[in-house]
């Protein structure tokens, strides 16, 4: 079993920042890929930004520039970076670890971010 605990969202104005953290609750990095994923009222839920196996990286075209995926393997955090944010990236926020090899994927609780003057 892996435990996903995101924080770090909030009400941020448009074009502020926030930083969300999803910290693992053991080393998965290994054998999981990571990724965020946003979920806004009546949409369904869709990839913000991920890693492949290797370490590269991938974002949506509506959040590419502006969101930065990283990770501190020391720490089993993954960080989401956001900036110059619009009020379209208004959304539940989630982690997700994504086994490379057979298994389930483990999700987050989310963590609300809202961008409203």
């Amino acid at each position: 079993q892996v435990q996903l605990v995101e924080s770090g969202g909030g009400l941020v104005q448009p074009g502020g920042s926030l930083r969300l953290s999803c910290a693992a609750s053991r080393s998965i990095f290994s054998h999981y890929v990571m990724g965020w994923y946003r979920q806004a009222p009546g949409k369904q839920r869709e990839l913000v930004a991920g890693f492949f196996d290797g370490g590269t990286t991938k974002y949506s075209d509506s959040v590419k520039g502006r969101f930065t995926i990283t990770r501190d393997n020391a720490k089993n955090t993954v960080y989401l970076l956001m900036t110059n944010l619009k009020p379209d990236d208004t959304a539940v926020y989630y982690c997700n670890a994504s086994p490379l090899a057979q298994g389930s994927d483990y999700w987050g609780q989310g963590t609300q971010v809202t961008v409203s003057a």
